[in-house]
């Protein structure tokens, strides 16, 4: 799945609550964004369409109701996807380096990533 950048501006909002969001939700959340309030409609069943956010109940607005939409995938499923939909993924190993030697690594972010393969490693060891 590619998601435009518009489509993962409304991602980053609806990753970044734990709740479903309302469109009103959303653009009231949105904050700097490269789209206008009038498109938010057009993201929302885009989204929908590439089966990136799914329908999470109704709302009710004044003397209407609204819908509730929350993501169908997490942020990192949806990156990891991503680069492995690459046709260079086999660069990841040189991708996965400039990561940990970047400048915003930290020993507390170094023992995380090392925990992540850690279990990662087993996982894999175990399904064999």
């Amino acid at each position: 799945m590619e998601l435009t950048k518009s489509e993962l501006e409304v991602m980053q909002v609806l990753w970044s609550m734990d709740r479903p969001l309302s469109r009103s939700d959303i653009l009231q959340y949105s904050g700097r964004k490269s789209w206008k309030d009038s498109s938010v409609h057009i993201l929302i069943n885009g989204l929908l369409a590439k089966g990136a956010i799914t329908e999470a109940g109704f709302t009710r607005s004044g003397k209407t109701f609204g819908r509730l939409f929350a993501p169908a995938i997490s942020c990192e499923e949806y990156y990891g996807s991503v680069l492995f939909a690459v046709p260079g993924a086999k660069l990841l190993p040189q991708l996965f380096s400039a990561l940990i030697n970047s400048d915003e690594m930290t020993p507390a972010l170094a023992d995380k990533v090392e925990e992540l393969l850690e279990q990662r490693k087993k996982q894999l060891l175990e399904t064999g």
